[in-house]
């Protein structure tokens, strides 16, 4: 049986590869992504937030967020919603200005299983 290597062909192929590869990638956290653990009580329906920082990391240098609201440790920065609000930690940026607003409408943004 003879293969069809047109160029037709090969254009599917790849579009088919590049979807399916866009596709997992909405669903698997990244390399270099923080899953932050939920401290507050009565909140375990809601799942925790996953900062994106390969995003993040290729629109901004680290010197935009380190040290400066955020410290280059793990675990070392307390994040809550009311700081946010407060234009605190993530709402420095995510203020509805620079960045998308941190709210109760975007909350899938950023809370997501």
């Amino acid at each position: 049986m003879k293969r069809d290597r047109s160029p037709s062909t090969r254009r599917v192929a790849a579009l088919l590869l590049t979807a399916a590869l866009a596709w997992t990638a909405c669903f698997a956290a990244e390399y270099g992504d923080i899953q932050y653990k939920r401290k507050a009580e009565g909140t375990d329906d809601i799942p925790p937030a996953i900062f994106p920082h390969w995003i993040h990391r290729m629109q901004y240098k680290c010197g935009a967020c380190h040290d400066e609201p955020f410290k280059m440790k793990s675990g070392a920065n307390e994040i809550t919603m009311d700081m946010m609000q407060e234009g605190k930690s993530c709402g420095v940026c995510h203020n509805g200005k620079v960045a998308f607003e941190s709210n109760f409408d975007t909350c899938l943004r950023c809370h997501t299983k």
